[in-house]
């Protein structure tokens, strides 16, 4: 059998292909599992506490939720401890401090 010699054109063509790149898919955003137990709830009670505390004025759940750092579910936690306290109460569709 005869053997191949590799030709300059041969190895050029090789050298000019490009690598395809693969690009990475934004990544989701992980949610993070809200965790219900009681010391949980009364933690989010407390954030959910002192950002009203600190506003000093009706707020939104959302509201709340941007001030303290936390979800909009966590904010509904701590909201659900504090109701049952009669720490907080509702103002037109918004949670005040009682």
């Amino acid at each position: 059998m005869a053997e191949k010699k590799a030709t300059k054109a041969t190895t050029t063509k090789v050298a000019e292909k490009k690598e395809t790149v693969k690009k990475a898919a934004p990544k989701a955003a992980k949610k993070s599992a809200l965790v219900i137990d009681a010391t949980n709830a009364g933690y989010k009670a407390g954030d959910v506490y002192n950002a009203l505390a600190a506003a000093g004025k009706a707020l939104t759940v959302a509201e709340i939720a941007k001030a303290a750092k936390i979800s909009n579910e966590e904010v509904i936690l701590g909201a659900g401890w504090l109701l049952k306290e009669g720490k907080i109460k509702d103002a037109e569709g918004k949670i005040v401090l009682a």
